[in-house]
């Protein structure tokens, strides 16, 4: 069954929210801390090894209130229940969205067309978990008949962003394996990671769904060509397999089809590191750590369709973005983990959320008068202070931003981790309250009322981790159907691809091309500085 289609400005919610926000638009945190000592209290969600604290924002009870009757009207309930278990909810591409079939327990049952899924999800695993301990533990070995030392994974978008970003927030679960990430169509970039590479001992994956990307398959055939001036080419077999749908590509290109691991059609390519595609991530940490992700990751989903509003941190999160994207017009959203693992964290939610929420179009097929999609950006703290903090505090922007924190760090150095956190919480104090006037002089002034969301978790696990990433899945996930918007299929990349592929035959002076005056001129002095 399709999702519903309603326009959520026309809900007797949404005019309720307006009218509220009326109301307390111009109320300040400070006062609302001042007058209800339960405050964070109220507006605090533990759930296993997290604790989310939301009593930082910009909202009462009656917001949460009016927010859930939101959820209630467009009936994301139902909504919730296409999604888990495998409706045509990316009905623009005809598909399921079944990423959170990925991560279901080994005995678990989903049919989709008369088949049990998971029994080919776990088929894939099996393989997985068989080829990444042959690598591991030296059994499988290169053509010379050395073991492997390094990982390359070939791939762009979803099969890159997912994969890097787990691996660089796992280095300290690392093995002896290094791992590398290949994605930019820069010839730069491929040269500099191959570089120092032995070609002897260096295993390349290339993840592609269609195996047909121009970024992927460019940088495949010149790391090839690279192993061909030191290998014969019966090599390739040996240091190439594929993740991909396109079996006779990939045999095409020297890879045994033994070595072809699948994808399937209703795992979005930024939403699959859980499949396949997060073969660099368990031949990096091991398979049993990449079970762990899953198994946290299926935490999360069970907490998100299981729990009520009020006790549902993923339903919480999208609401008060929405809140503060619709109502206040805020813009943007920044992510600051406090930990210099989750570097790639908020690159990873940039494609996540906005290639998701970036549309301007309804499941009605209609143009959309109201916002959709935030913009998503962020670096880790402490660096972030340092950087653009100062727009966040005293700038003529409110920037709603979440502070993820872990309790204890992994090297167990308490003296780095004390102020590390200690920064952690100052600065959503900081934030919320401000320094007036009278306390300082103007340009030393902050008004405050800057909104944050706190995630403390435990310790940076795999498994929490997993959770981390589930949650902002499902967080996009609520924004799209409250917007009534497709948040699965991504056409906007499309164009810029066509309009690509006619240049470069201009370039290769194979073609002739209409375009404006701008483009010919920047074509024609390029042209001219060979």
């Amino acid at each position: 069954m399709p999702l519903k289609t309603i326009n959520p400005t026309q809900t007797k919610a949404w005019k309720k929210l307006s009218s509220h926000f009326n109301d307390i638009k111009n109320c300040h945190l400070k006062q609302w801390f001042d007058e209800d000592k339960n405050r964070a209290d109220r507006f605090t969600i533990k759930w296993e090894d997290f604790y989310f604290d939301y009593s930082k924002n910009r909202i009462n009870s009656e917001t949460v209130k009016l927010l859930k009757e939101l959820t209630e009207e467009i009936d994301l309930k139902d909504a919730i229940s296409k999604y888990f278990s495998g409706d045509t909810i990316n009905q623009t591409e005809n598909r399921a969205v079944l990423h959170t079939a990925l991560r279901l327990p080994q005995n678990s049952e989903l049919i989709i067309d008369g088949k049990n899924i998971v029994s080919e999800i776990n088929i894939v695993k099996a393989k997985m978990e068989s080829f990444t301990n042959d690598i591991i533990n030296g059994n499988r070995k290169g053509y010379t008949g050395k073991s492997f030392t390094d990982i390359v994974n070939i791939g762009i978008g979803g099969s890159d962003l997912g994969p890097s970003m787990i691996v660089e927030a796992l280095q300290f679960y690392k093995n002896h394996l290094n791992t590398h990430f290949v994605s930019n169509i820069d010839g730069d970039h491929v040269n500099e990671v191959i570089k120092n590479l032995n070609p002897e001992t260096t295993l390349f994956i290339i993840v592609s769904k269609s195996f047909a990307t121009q970024e992927t398959l460019t940088n495949a055939t010149t790391i090839r060509q690279w192993l061909l001036q030191n290998l014969p080419k019966a090599a390739v077999s040996k240091h190439f397999v594929a993740v991909s749908s396109n079996i006779e590509k990939v045999k095409a290109f020297g890879i045994d089809e033994s070595n072809i691991f699948p994808m399937w059609n209703w795992v979005g390519g930024r939403f699959s590191l859980w499949s396949a595609v997060g073969l660099s991530i368990s031949l990096s940490v091991g398979y049993s750590n990449f079970e762990s992700l899953l198994e946290g990751a299926h935490k999360m989903d069970e907490h998100f369709k299981n729990n009520p509003f009020d006790k549902n941190i993923a339903m919480i999160m999208a609401c008060l973005s929405i809140w503060y994207n619709n109502f206040f017009e805020f813009e943007t959203e920044a992510v600051v983990p406090y930990s210099q693992y989750l570097n790639r964290f908020p690159a990873y939610l940039q494609q996540a959320i906005m290639e998701s929420n970036g549309k301007n179009v309804d499941r009605n097929g209609e143009s959309i008068d109201y916002q959709t999609g935030t913009i998503v950006w962020g670096e880790p703290g402490t660096n972030a202070q340092h950087a653009f903090f100062q727009l966040m505090h005293q700038g003529t922007k409110t920037v709603p931003t979440d502070f993820i924190g872990f309790a204890k760090s992994l090297y167990g150095n308490t003296e780095h981790q004390d102020k590390l956190m200690s920064n952690f919480f100052a600065q959503t104090e900081a934030l919320m309250n401000g320094k007036t006037k009278k306390q300082s002089k103007p340009y030393k002034a902050f008004e405050g009322n800057r909104p944050t969301n706190t995630i403390l978790i435990k310790k940076l696990t795999p498994e929490s981790l997993g959770k981390l990433v589930a949650l902002y899945e499902h967080k996009l996930f609520v924004q799209g159907i409250i917007w009534n918007i497709f948040s699965y299929d991504q056409f906007g990349v499309e164009l810029g691809k066509e309009l690509a592929g006619n240049i470069l035959q201009e370039l290769n002076n194979s073609k002739k091309e209409d375009h404006d005056s701008s483009t010919v001129r920047l074509i024609n002095y390029y042209k001219s500085l060979d």
